[in-house]
């Protein structure tokens, strides 16, 4: 290799790989595709920003390997101009044939300009790292974590999941242009240009089929790709983008399309409704629509439950409700014959009592199981189905507390209906039929304090709890509708009620409970406590990823969510925490409900992130209260509200920073040299 050679390589790589000394926080805003299939190796593209010197990507859990193969640098003007005439240089040699490593990276540089855009439609995910990801056949299913790795930290977190199907994936999107209003038409070009360098939407090792419709033809990211079921698809949504699918179905098949938007990417802050919102529709050979889901039930992403009447070719689409889009516009959508849960009952039970849940879906081999809930701590559990072939349905969360509980008994919905009950009991119940309510007495006394609270909604319930507190008069002594728990963090509507009052006196009351809007079915099923005062916490710390110099500290944010009024010091400390790190502050006293905490280390540098656990002590009388916080990341929706996102694992970082760079002196010129002389 040539010295003009060396030359532009190494030009080359100044461009894309800045010292790390000017990296900031590392941030990833999508990744995709956003999972893989058990037994493969494949490639995924992560976007971000803060991910200068990127060296390695981790997935949580066990079974899967990833390795860093490229970084793309968003670049500028003046580089974009240099890199040309870099190119223009590699791609005549003076006599020298290039070799297969000279053509892979004419091939990068002819792509990296090809898809230059001066003014990417979001700069916080234009820096672009693949990523190699190989699954073991025996990897967990289900969601992980993955992370990039720089030399000053980890990363934030994204969903990643691995699943059992055949995986379909579009190529990934290049960085697209901010559309300007009016001027529409250039990114349409810019599409042309840049989409038809990538051969329009060719599928990795599918057939393309070509569309009817002459728009679709000529826009370059609408497609139409014939699959095999059960499978999974990815794809990424271009503004105005419908994306389609065809397969053959036989008649009787009960068949279930499950897509996930939301849930592989939360929030975005500079978007409305502050995620990716998509629509899921179904058609028949004739082109007819036969199903159509913009959202199951109060969750965003939308599922399409069809039974096939008919055998024939059958079509789904999948697009944004408002056709928007962008490279973060990622979907995974899964279709076959598979188990799904619709609803679950009861919501929960008693700790170490078998409790015998009944299960309502599609595709399932039972209707009944019991969990197995032996030295089982009080808590939310996850429930699933194993359909045929072993495949897992989704997932539902199944509660366990210490109360007594009952099961709610019918026709009492009116005071003088109402069923009695005796001070603490959980209630399982449903709100069944439509427009029903459910009344429940008991009897109190003056200054006797109580909660009445629903678990409905936090355990994947359609019910929109309203509660009403009465006196035996049927005077009105506290009400409420919607409870916001700052432990939600991927709810934004807060529908489960709360109440706490004082018993003016000795007598019966009442507690009413129903739906906001009057709806009701087997699925609305709800657990209802009524005791008095159980104080409590919640612990979230901020954020997930800590990346601390060698010999250093972190500042963390730690979130108290106080329940029930509890009151009174929260102490934290490490949980088992590794040789070499330590917490400082970490008091809430009173009712505090944010704290800043300090994590030192001593050591020089870690090879690889390690996990830490904060954990909160509270007393409650001669009660101790131990809880472990929850990792979460700070995330806005719609340019206004926020939200702590949970993590699975508070990752931390020590990293030694490189020495800085030495001053080189400027060369002298041989005239200045020799006037210098004496």
């Amino acid at each position: 290799m040539n010295g003009f050679q060396w030359k532009a390589i190494l030009g080359f790589s100044t461009l894309l790989a800045v010292a790390p000394a000017l990296q900031a926080q590392s941030y990833i805003g999508f990744v995709y595709p956003a999972g893989g299939q058990q037994g493969t190796t494949f490639r995924v593209t992560v976007g971000g920003q803060g991910l200068e010197g990127v060296n390695s990507a981790f997935i949580s859990g066990t079974g899967v390997q990833a390795r860093v193969v490229e970084y793309n640098k968003k670049i500028g003007t003046q580089e974009l101009g240099l890199l040309r005439e870099q190119l223009k240089e590699l791609k005549t040699p003076p006599g020298q044939k290039p070799d297969d490593g000279m053509t892979n990276l004419i091939a990068r540089l002819e792509k990296i300009i090809r898809e230059y855009v001066d003014r990417p439609a979001s700069a916080s995910i234009a820096n672009l790292v693949i990523v190699e990801v190989t699954i073991a056949p025996d990897a967990q299913t289900g969601e992980r974590e993955i992370r990039l790795g720089t030399p000053r930290g980890v990363s934030t977190p994204l969903v990643f999941n691995i699943g059992q199907f055949q995986e379909v994936s579009a190529p990934p999107m290049p960085t697209g242009p901010q559309q300007v209003p009016g001027k529409e038409d250039q990114v349409f070009l810019w599409k042309q240009r840049v989409m038809g360098g990538q051969g329009g939407a060719e599928m990795m090792g599918m057939a393309m089929m070509a569309t009817d419709d002459p728009g679709a033809q000529s826009n370059s990211d609408n497609y139409e790709v014939r699959i095999k079921l059960p499978c999974t698809v990815n794809g990424q949504i271009f503004s105005g983008a419908v994306n389609r699918f065809h397969f053959e179905a036989c008649k009787g098949q009960r068949l279930v399309i499950i897509a996930q938007a939301r849930g592989l990417i939360p929030y975005m802050a500079d978007a409305v409704p502050g995620w990716f919102q998509p629509v899921l529709a179904l058609y028949n050979a004739k082109g007819k629509e036969v199903a159509y889901n913009g959202g199951y039930r109060f969750n965003p992403d939308p599922v399409i439950l069809y039974e096939v009447p008919e055998d024939g070719e059958y079509v789904f689409a999948i697009y944004d409700a408002l056709y928007r889009g962008r490279e973060d516009f990622v979907y995974r959508v899964t279709i076959g014959e598979l188990p799904f849960l619709t609803s679950i009952f009861p919501l929960g039970g008693s700790v170490n009592t078998p409790t015998t849940v009944e299960l309502q879906g599609w595709n399932l081999p039972e209707t009944r199981m019991t969990p197995d809930n032996r030295d089982a701590a009080p808590g939310v559990y996850a429930i699933t189905a194993c359909g045929k072939d072993k495949v897992v349905s989704n997932s539902k969360p199944f509660a366990l507390d210490t109360l007594p509980e009952c099961p709610e008994k019918e026709s009492h919905n009116t005071p003088a209906t109402a069923q009695k009950v005796t001070l603490p009991v959980i209630v399982n119940g449903r709100i069944d039929p439509p427009g029903n309510r459910d009344m429940f007495r008991f009897d109190g006394q003056a200054g006797d304090e109580v909660v009445a609270e629903v678990y409905a909604r936090r355990l994947d319930s359609p019910l929109d709890s309203v509660l009403k507190l009465t006196d035996a008069d049927g005077k009105c002594l506290a009400l409420n509708d919607d409870h916001a728990d700052a432990g939600l963090g991927l709810c934004t509507h807060h529908a489960d009620s709360y109440i706490r009052a004082t018993l003016p006196a000795d007598g019966v009351y009442y507690i009413r409970l129903a739906d906001a809007q009057h709806n009701g079915g087997e699925e609305y099923a709800y657990r209802l406590r009524i005791s008095a005062p159980r104080p409590d916490f919640a612990l979230r710390v901020v954020p997930s990823s800590v990346n601390i110099r060698s010999n250093s500290a972190a500042v963390l944010k730690v979130y108290a969510i106080r329940q029930d009024g509890l009151a009174g010091n929260i102490r934290l400390a490490l949980k088992n925490a590794p040789g070499g790190f330590t917490l400082q502050g970490g008091n809430l006293p009173g009712t505090q409900e944010l704290t800043q905490v300090t994590v030192k280390t001593s050591l020089g540098e870690t090879k690889e992130p390690v996990s830490l656990i904060i954990e909160g002590c509270a007393t409650n009388g001669a009660q101790k209260i131990v809880h472990e916080a929850i990792p979460a990341e700070d995330r806005m929706q719609a340019f206004l509200w926020r939200h702590l996102v949970p993590a699975k694992e508070l990752k931390t970082f020590v990293f030694s920073p490189p020495a800085p760079l030495k001053p080189v002196p400027p060369k002298q010129s041989a005239a200045s040299a020799t006037q210098k002389q004496p």
